[in-house]
């Protein structure tokens, strides 16, 4: 791995672990957790929410992504020595 591959990995990594970040995903959750089927009103109300659901989802799992490209990233490494 290149060192500003580390270093673009250590940049999220420090992220991950803030406070901040651990706020946002909270929030996140907290919005996708309010969604209920009963409060859908029509197709366009219900289209509306897929949508943010796809976006709220993906960046809610977006560390997890991260973490494992990075084990990724290592185990080709790791394969590539030996």
């Amino acid at each position: 791995m290149t060192s500003e591959e580390e270093k673009y990995y250590e940049r999220y990594f420090d992220l991950f672990l803030s406070d901040g970040w651990k706020q946002f995903i909270n929030d996140i959750t907290e919005t996708l957790d309010t969604h209920r089927i009963e409060d859908i009103k029509d197709s366009d109300h219900l289209a509306y929410l897929k949508g943010e659901r796809a976006v709220l989802l993906k960046m809610q799992s977006f560390e997890t992504g991260i973490k494992n490209n990075y084990d990724y990233v290592l185990e080709a490494e790791n394969a590539e020595e030996t």
